[in-house]
């Protein structure tokens, strides 16, 4: 396991309340970092919040629509007033609306796209400003496999996820000369609260594609996320790692 950065301490993790974010935030915990966890569902971000603070770090919950500009703004601000700075961004808060391209409604399409792409734009615009003052940073986006293949039935999300691929890199372009680096995990099939309630027959449809012959786990995220905010990945910037168990061979 990598070791993380000894004078930088402090990350924000969105849509932390549940599944992939709150492995994250656990994780980044364990990890010995203070952790931001953020999300709309700010009671069972509360509850994640004392979860890491057992761990004998610091941690606040803060309630954020990260599609609204003034809530990203407020999130990085609260981070810098409570611990001091922000270190680390994790852009996980994601939706779905899924539907046929041909029957996706106007607003099934605008609400992915504003809270999948425009909120990893604006926690990552709003993130970058604190970075840049400090020359140092740290943007993991996660985005999936969707955004790379295209999935029948999530035009709006695929196009979400292929979204921020390119602003990953559009980023590491721009932050690169402060010595922040920007990459992105691509998740496939990831066995969390929502998946489970997927059928059986459906599950054992996405498993049978996977070389690897089963569905990933948040921890699985986890552990890649904390290897690309440590020294050994100091020098990966605009990537994207996929985390698919050989779904994209």
């Amino acid at each position: 396991m990598s070791e993380l950065y000894q004078d930088y301490k402090n990350a924000v993790v969105t849509g932390a309340a549940r599944g992939i974010g709150k492995a994250i935030a656990l994780f980044l915990a364990k990890s010995g970092l203070n952790v931001v966890v953020s999300d709309i569902l700010i009671e069972e971000a509360q509850q994640v919040a004392q979860e890491i603070k057992a761990m004998g770090v610091q941690s606040i919950a803060v309630k954020s629509d990260v599609s609204n500009i003034e809530d990203a703004q407020k999130l990085i601000d609260v981070t810098v007033e409570t611990f001091g700075s922000i270190d680390y961004l994790i852009n996980n808060a994601g939706v779905t609306r899924d539907n046929l391209a041909v029957r996706m409604s106007e607003k099934e399409w605008d609400m992915v796209i504003d809270i999948n792409l425009k909120g990893t734009f604006l926690c990552s615009q709003a993130a970058s400003k604190a970075m840049m003052k400090k020359r140092f940073g740290r943007i993991v986006n996660i985005a999936s496999v969707s955004g790379i293949l295209g999935t029948a039935g999530q035009a709006n999300y695929a196009s979400s996820k292929a979204g921020v691929i390119a602003l990953t890199k559009s980023f590491a372009r721009e932050m690169g000369k402060r010595n922040i680096t920007v990459n992105a995990i691509a998740p496939g099939f990831i066995i969390t609260e929502m998946t489970e309630q997927l059928k059986e027959e459906v599950k054992a449809e996405y498993i049978k594609n996977i070389p690897l012959n089963r569905g990933g786990t948040p921890e699985d995220i986890a552990e890649v996320v904390r290897f690309l905010i440590s020294p050994s990945a100091s020098y990966i910037t605009g990537t994207v790692i996929n985390v698919s168990g050989g779904l994209l061979i």
